[in-house]
């Protein structure tokens, strides 16, 4: 996991300001939104895979009791800057890898965010003990949001981000058969991406009920230039867009489709 540590710290900064961008909000909301219908109204959560806490940052607002976990030293440094600006304190922050939870109690957490760490582990046995440590760790009806990198949704967004992988004609049913391991030479740090269908599977085996699963970019996904210039040249029907597709990321004609998958489970 060190090539994956180097990336984040070296990126902490933009990855605080990434979710601000007009594209990157529709994930933001979308996100906010499933924690707010699904999670309990109160309790003790953990944030795996934290980053600089912009979601902790909104849990703690909202008066949930939060702990940070993060790969990245800097990243974590930015979550207690910004956590303390607004006047309020998480229970703790943990630096360490999400394959490294076994320190943390059975079944004490209300819920957990596992956002972020399964788009970098390629062996399936430690994606699978990460998910059956979250498992444990929750409490029995706790609630988890889990998500995967979506091959199928990253073939939209290529269109625009990367269509020159493309002119080798076999990448497409690589893509679409998803289980794909790139190296830090292949993609912005080691990535893991796969489908939703796999996904799912990976889940049930760690022992979860899936409650839904989500598009984090709904029905935009793929259209981040657009979303751009609309927010620019018109900000009301941009923040249209942005309600609409953020509480419809649910609906079945587009979770499948979208960059990030995010599914939402019980213990």
């Amino acid at each position: 996991m060190d090539v994956v540590r180097e990336y984040y710290d070296r990126e902490a900064e933009r990855e605080w300001n990434r979710l601000s961008n007009p594209y990157s909000r529709v994930e933001f909301e979308s996100t906010n939104y499933l924690i707010k219908k699904y999670f309990p109204s109160e309790g003790k959560i953990l944030d795996i895979g934290s980053g600089p806490g912009r979601y902790s940052l909104e849990l703690l607002k909202n008066g949930y009791e939060v702990s940070l976990l993060d790969i990245s030293i800097n990243e974590l440094n930015i979550a207690k800057d910004k956590i303390t600006e607004a006047g309020l304190k998480a229970q703790g922050y943990y630096c360490k890898s999400a394959t490294d939870l076994g320190d943390f109690q059975d079944s004490y957490f209300d819920g957990v965010l596992l956002m972020g760490p399964l788009y970098h582990i390629h062996h399936e046995n430690l994606r699978l003990k990460v998910l059956e440590d979250v498992y444990r760790m929750l409490k029995e009806g706790g609630t988890a949001l889990i998500s995967y990198i979506n091959s199928w949704g990253c073939l939209r967004a290529a269109v625009e981000e990367f269509p020159e992988v493309f002119e080798d004609e076999n990448h497409f049913s690589r893509y679409l058969k998803g289980d794909l391991k790139f190296s830090a030479e292949e993609s912005f740090t080691e990535t893991y991406f796969t489908t939703p269908e796999h996904a799912l599977e990976e889940v049930k085996k760690a022992g979860f009920n899936i409650i839904s699963y989500a598009a984090a970019e709904g029905f935009l996904s793929g259209l981040r230039t657009q979303i751009a210039n609309l927010a620019m040249e018109n900000s009301k029907a941009y923040e249209n867009f942005l309600k609409a597709s953020s509480q419809n990321c649910e609906l079945a004609q587009y979770r499948d489709s979208s960059e990030h998958l995010h599914i939402v489970v019980k213990k």
